[in-house]
């Protein structure tokens, strides 16, 4: 199997101590460093309510990494599409297009991205958050752009600019649902490997199994992009140091107790509780940390057991230097030079 193909998923983390718009311009930032590095893409993801992620509107963060880059393809990861009416996301990256031809990504989730709480405020209504009807929605998505059949009741509305096609689409997922989903609506599919509960193997075997090429998606062929967790340092026992904050991180949030991203040093100096050495241990196995040698030779392991094409960095380290530097070491391992050439599908790897 040839190397993947290298990407980011960036969630624009808030380290303790730091406001959360510096985050913002952090984002913008690293777009400009993994440019450079010869990453594919970078994807921005939709939270909202959570301490330690500022990245609540992906299209605002899509645009202005566009903007400050030139070959680096910038999408979601994802839209949360039951958050959204389907008009205005299909209108928001018609024009993202448009001002980026051949650089836009369209990453779709159905996950509302939060708390149950904060769900029933993004959505208006708890009918709204208990709804299933993503398949719906994803067919009205598609009708702004590709027409409705003439008896549905918004045949004729059209998402302006109306001269641009929607940008590639993906299908993320956490579970199997995601890949049924992406192989039934012909789409690529992009895989939480990163705190995902599902063999990313299986999930990967579904999709490409069931996967039907769709003229509605534009026809792309199959391609899997796996998440991962990774810090990397050329300092081994530094990057399991940033690998610990970061579980810190997940297990505050998952036992109700959200706070911004803890440094390695509050980590170490944190009294863990046993539920928190629990989500620690879960989280292992969804984490590469170590040096560029040791996260290429398993991020490459990762890939095959998944059968991926692309493996995607979600880096959350404390220090700013040390996160871009954490993606340029990886690049550097797996021989990547930039900056890349932006292409909607690359060649897909063959086992």
């Amino acid at each position: 199997m040839r190397d993947p193909v290298l990407s980011v998923l960036d969630l624009s983390p808030v380290p303790s101590g730091t406001r959360t718009s510096e985050a913002l311009h952090e984002t913008v930032e690293l777009a400009r460093t993994v440019e450079r590095a010869g990453y594919r893409r970078m994807w921005l993801a939709e939270h909202h309510g959570i301490p330690s992620v500022a990245s609540s509107s992906p299209e605002i963060l899509i645009g202005a990494a566009a903007a400050a880059t030139s070959t680096l393809r910038l999408g979601s990861g994802g839209i949360m599409l039951p958050n959204h009416s389907p008009l205005k996301v299909a209108e928001t990256f018609r024009a993202l297009a448009g001002l980026y031809p051949d650089r836009i990504d369209l990453g779709i989730g159905r996950a509302p991205g939060t708390d149950p709480r904060t769900a029933i405020a993004l959505r208006r209504s708890r009918e709204a958050l208990t709804a299933d009807d993503f398949p719906e929605q994803f067919s009205e998505l598609r009708g702004y752009v590709d027409g409705f059949p003439a008896d549905h009741p918004f045949a004729g509305i059209v998402a302006v600019p109306d001269d641009i096609p929607l940008p590639p689409v993906w299908i993320l997922a956490s579970s199997y649902y995601g890949g049924q989903a992406a192989a039934a609506f012909g789409t690529g599919f992009a895989y939480a490997g990163h705190f995902g509960g599902a063999d990313p193997g299986e999930a990967t075997r579904i999709y490409r199994q069931g996967f039907r090429p769709s003229d509605a998606a534009g026809a792309q062929e199959p391609h899997v992009i796996l998440a991962a967790a990774v810090m990397c340092s050329e300092d081994p026992e530094r990057a399991r140091a940033m690998g610990r904050a970061h579980a810190l991180s997940m297990a505050r949030l998952r036992t109700g107790n959200p706070g911004p991203l803890p440094s390695p040093e509050e980590a170490m100096a944190h009294d863990w509780s046993a539920i928190e050495l629990q989500v620690e241990q879960g989280m292992a196995p969804k984490m590469t940390a170590g040096t560029p040698d040791q996260v290429r030779d398993d991020l490459e392991r990762r890939a095959r057991e998944a059968d991926a094409d692309e493996i995607m960095l979600v880096t959350p380290i404390h220090d700013t230097l040390e996160r871009r530097r954490s993606y340029e070491l990886v690049a550097e391992a797996f021989g990547v030079s930039g900056p890349a050439v932006a292409s909607a599908a690359p060649s897909l790897a063959q086992a």
